[in-house]
């Protein structure tokens, strides 16, 4: 029982719940009376939010859209600020913001479905690794502006902040190993999966902003 009064465990498990808050589910939801989960990619992020409102109310689209982001990314922020804040050590921040992103992906309010993590990790990595995320946002805005296409500038957008990383800290600061970020960037390359093969085949769908 001393394990489930251990707080960092319990930080953990709040973490996890509060990643698995399925924010565009819920604006889409509200609304927009609008089902994600059974409609587009049936992905609860903000390209699916766009991609599915769009077809009942284009300006709404891209308001639900760009609120999805900012709260998914929020959140992982806001979790990340409060571990440090309250003194937990570094590698407890690491091990929240990836609670928070596997929380985002596998829900547990949506049977462990959920979206592919890219806003809610961009919130944790913002708080632990500004500059590289900042480049990270640079190259995917870059290369969505270019292709259009929403999976590939997020996986850009990925590989630039972990290759960027290496380069600006050869250690992160305070773990001294980039072990946590490359099982962060791992679970969000994990759930584009079936994005990276449709891109292999030329048949990812563009996203028309």
């Amino acid at each position: 029982m001393k394990f489930l009064t251990n707080p960092n465990i319990i930080f953990y498990l709040i973490a996890y719940i509060i990643g698995g808050i399925p924010f565009g589910y819920i604006l889409a939801k509200i609304f927009a009376n609008v089902d994600i989960k059974k409609s587009g990619s049936k992905s609860i992020g903000a390209t699916n939010v766009l991609r599915v409102v769009k077809q009942k109310d284009p300006k709404l689209a891209k308001k639900l859209a760009i609120a999805t982001v900012v709260f998914d990314a929020l959140k992982g922020a806001i979790l990340v600020v409060i571990a440090k804040v309250l003194g937990f050590p570094p590698a407890v921040w690491w091990m929240v913001g990836i609670l928070t992103v596997l929380g985002h992906c596998y829900s547990p309010f949506l049977k462990f479905e959920g979206g592919k993590g890219v806003a809610t990790g961009m919130g944790v990595l913002m708080v632990l690794l500004p500059i590289e995320t900042i480049i990270g946002i640079v190259v995917w805005a870059v290369v969505g502006k270019l292709t259009k296409i929403s999976s590939l500038a997020s996986l850009s957008g990925l590989l630039a902040v972990v290759v960027s990383s290496f380069i600006i800290h050869p250690n992160l600061p305070y773990v001294e190993s980039h072990a946590p970020l490359l099982l962060l960037a791992f679970i969000i390359f994990y759930k584009h999966l079936p994005n990276i093969v449709r891109l292999l085949k030329g048949q990812e769908q563009k996203v028309a902003v």
